[in-house]
């Protein structure tokens, strides 16, 4: 079961983080925000993603 929502977490992580370096890839405007913006989230893998979706993302996503 321990091994089941392991491989579970890992899927869900690994689908959050390819999400988040598409969303830097294709929203970002400025040139240098979005290379600096990918290395980070390639870079930090998870925790990368969760800074850009909590510093970038999210705050963005309110004002829409």
């Amino acid at each position: 079961m321990i091994i089941v929502l392991g491989l579970l977490l890992a899927f869900v992580t690994t689908i959050f983080w390819i999400w988040m370096l598409i969303v830097a890839a294709t929203h970002e405007r400025d040139t240098t925000d979005k290379i600096v913006w990918v290395l980070i989230i390639l870079l930090a893998h998870v925790i990368g993603a969760l800074i850009y979706y909590f510093v970038r993302y999210s705050p963005r996503a309110r004002l829409v």
